[in-house]
């Protein structure tokens, strides 16, 4: 049976296989190509994925200080080529390649962050943002560029030989390098505080696409967008398009020609203004020549030759209206009366006396046949009484009993009929001066004892 000493644990066979893996001299520094799986990012740390082909894969991590050099943004799925060293992690015992540098397979990282970059601020809308005008005649113009760069002393030569009174004030900043961005971007918020520019002009000379990616870079961008100033930008030669360019209100080809955008010519401003100085001067003598004219022609009109021409027409006029006033008023007048008889004539045939005596006759006949038709009513009413008495009369009780009749009750209550009555009841007996108590002894056709 085989000793316990010969076996490994599996801590020590991991570290033996880890070494192997460190010494080895083809596993020092791997060129791989491999598509991205796997890859879920994490803002500001450690990056994990996998490098995978048609029949193999392998797990990868990038440290986050390599990370921030990548220029692109990975994507699952994107081919890319790596160089890194091959390790193995102790705790899962798996091998893993640690990339030290990325860059996309078939175009270049700086490439691919360009167009990755220029989507992305397209999706926002900085490119076609309303771009500010630039004024006509600045007098300050503040430059970020390289102070020892050829950029400054040409915007410098063009600005004085076209319109040497533009004071321009130059922003120094870097513009190569993994620095040159935030420094280009803080020059640009400077220029802004200082409130007192009419212009920014940012640029460099030409270059590779690696020296002119400062310009690329989103912290200049979002710089460029944010500038109350309206920004020129010349980035490179003519056939260089930057996202500086994109987003700037007004591109230029080189910095002479942003220098040319920004200043006008000093003598064509200024033959300009004489132009429209000997314009205006000629517009103002024509103007002066003919009210001269209309002055000469007003004063030799009849008004201020002959000033009575002016108000005869008026008095002519005053004098018919006059008549015509006094005219009318008299017609009125005329009118009036007439009216004035014809209502006299109409009152005099319809005058209220005649209507009053009318009324009092028609008055006086009807209280006479009002008097009478109230006698005739009260002797009818009187007659009509008379006779309902009379009827009354006949139907009293008293009347009846008068001739001899009489009632019989019992118990109060009125006997209406034989069968009411029983022998040896007693009853009362009313009449018409007074009543009796009699007692029943026999009832014939009532009730019997029998």
């Amino acid at each position: 049976m085989s000793n316990s000493q010969d076996y490994l644990t599996v801590s020590a066979l991991t570290q033996y296989l880890k070494r192997k893996f460190e010494v080895d001299p083809y596993l020092g520094k791997v060129y791989l190509t491999g598509e991205i799986s796997n890859y879920r990012p994490r803002a500001n740390a450690h990056q994990y994925f996998s490098l995978k082909d048609d029949h193999a894969k392998i797990s990868a991590i990038m440290f986050r200080s390599a990370f921030a050099k990548v220029k692109f943004q990975p994507e699952v799925g994107m081919k890319v080529m790596v160089v890194g060293r091959i390790g193995l992690y102790e705790p899962s015992g798996s091998y893993q390649i640690y990339i030290e540098r990325m860059e996309p397979d078939g175009v270049g990282a700086l490439y691919q962050a360009y167009e990755q970059l220029k989507k992305k601020l397209a999706t926002e809308g900085l490119f076609s943002a309303a771009k500010k005008p630039l004024p006509r005649f600045p007098k300050r113009i503040a430059v970020v560029t390289s102070p020892s760069g050829a950029v400054i002393r040409d915007i410098i030569t063009t600005t004085r030989r076209r319109f040497p009174i533009a004071q321009i004030v130059l922003y120094p900043a870097q513009v190569q390098g993994d620095a040159a961005a935030p420094e280009i971007a803080r020059q640009i918020a400077r220029a802004n505080q200082a409130g007192n520019f009419d212009t920014l002009i940012i640029g460099r000379g030409g270059g590779s696409i690696e020296d002119l990616w400062p310009f690329n870079e989103e912290v200049v961008a979002r710089a460029i967008a944010d500038s109350a100033l309206p920004v020129i930008s010349s980035v490179g030669h003519e056939t260089d398009t930057t996202i500086a360019d994109l987003v700037a209100d007004v591109r230029a080809a080189t910095p002479t020609a942003a220098a040319e955008l920004a200043v006008p010519v000093f003598n064509e401003v200024m033959l300009q203004l004489n132009q429209d100085q000997t314009r205006v001067f000629n517009a103002f003598q024509n103007l002066v020549q003919h009210d001269r004219q209309r002055l000469a022609k007003l004063q030799a009109s009849y008004v201020f030759t002959q000033p009575n021409r002016l108000y005869e027409g008026y008095l002519q006029k005053l004098d018919f209206l006059n008549e015509r006033l006094k005219q009318a008023g008299q017609q009125n007048v005329a009118q009036a009366q007439q009216q004035a008889q014809r209502v006299v004539q109409r009152l005099a045939q319809q005058t209220p006396i005649h209507r009053v005596r009318q009324a009092q006759t028609q008055l006086t006949n009807l209280q006479q046949r009002l008097n009478r038709g109230t006698t005739l009513l009260m002797n009818a009413k009187q007659q009509q009484l008379a006779r309902a008495i009379q009827s009354l009369d006949l139907l009293s009780p008293l009347k009846i009993m008068g001739r001899g009749y009489a009632f019989v009750t019992h118990d109060d209550q009125i006997v209406r009929s034989a069968t009411a009555l029983a022998p040896d009841q007693t009853v009362q007996i009313h009449l018409a001066d007074g009543q009796a108590t009699a007692k029943i002894s026999k009832v014939d056709g009532g009730k019997t004892n029998g």
